[in-house]
C-alpha cells in the first residue's frame, strides 16, 4: 500500500489572518524597543527642571510667609499705638469734663457777687424809712433779674385764663371755676416758671378751675 506524503506547498500555505497577526506583533515589538531606547539625558533634564521649579515655589512660599509675619507685627504695633492714643484722649476728655462741671457756674456766680455786696450795704445802712428800704429792694431785684436774663434765663408768661399746658405748667390743685369760661383753664399762678433758652428749668405752678 503506497503512502502519500504531504507536499511542501501544503506546508507553506498559511492563513492570511495568521500572517497579519504576525506583522502586527513585529510592529509592536519595534515600538517597544524604540521606547526602551529613549535618551536617558532627557529624563535627567526633566527631573532637574522639576527640582528647580519646586525650589522656586518653596522659596516663594517662604517669602510670602515672612511677609505675612511682618505685616502681622506691623498691625499689632499700629493697634497698640492707636489704643494708647485713644486712652490718652479718653483721660483728657474726662479731665476736661470734670473741670467744666466744677467751673460751669463760675461766670454766673461772678455776676451775682455785686448783688451780695448790695445786700450787705443795705444791711449796714438800715433805716427806719420803709419807703427807702422798699426802693432799695426793688433796685436789687431789678439788678438780679437783669443779671439772670443776660445769662439766658426767661420768665414764663403765664396768667389767669390761659389754657393749661403740661409742657410748661404744673397743676397743684383744682378749685371750682369762678366763671364758666375758666373751666379747665388756669385760675391762679402760685409760682412763676422759668426757662433757660428753650429748656424748662421750673414749671409754673398753677391752680386749675373745674
Amino acid at each position: 500500500m503506497a503512502l502519500t506524503l504531504p507536499s511542501n506547498k501544503s506546508k507553506q500555505r498559511l492563513p492570511m489572518n495568521h500572517q497579519e497577526k504576525t506583522v502586527e506583533n513585529k510592529g509592536e515589538e519595534l515600538e517597544t524597543r524604540v521606547d526602551d531606547t529613549t535618551n536617558p539625558a532627557d529624563a535627567v533634564e526633566d527631573s532637574s527642571e522639576d527640582s528647580v521649579e519646586n525650589s522656586v515655589e518653596d522659596s516663594a512660599e517662604v517669602e510670602e510667609e515672612n511677609k505675612e509675619e511682618v505685616e502681622e507685627v506691623d498691625y499689632q504695633d499700629k493697634y497698640l499705638r492707636l489704643y494708647a492714643e485713644f486712652d490718652n484722649f479718653r483721660k483728657r476728655t474726662m479731665r476736661e469734663r470734670a473741670d467744666l462741671i466744677m467751673t460751669a457756674s463760675q461766670d454766673v456766680l461772678v455776676k451775682l457777687l455785686p448783688l451780695i455786696d448790695d445786700f450787705e450795704r443795705a444791711d449796714k445802712n438800715a433805716s427806719d424809712d420803709a419807703a427807702a428800704m422798699q426802693e432799695g429792694m426793688k433796685l436789687i431785684h431789678a439788678k438780679l433779674e437783669s443779671t439772670l436774663t443776660s445769662k439766658g434765663l426767661k420768665v414764663m408768661d403765664v396768667k389767669a385764663g390761659d389754657d393749661f399746658n403740661v409742657d410748661y405748667h404744673e397743676a397743684i390743685t383744682n378749685i371750682p371755676a369762678p366763671t364758666p369760661k375758666l373751666k379747665g383753664k388756669i385760675v391762679d399762678v402760685v409760682e412763676c416758671g422759668y426757662k433757660l433758652g428753650d429748656k424748662v428749668l421750673r414749671y409754673a405752678k398753677v391752680v386749675i378751675g373745674q
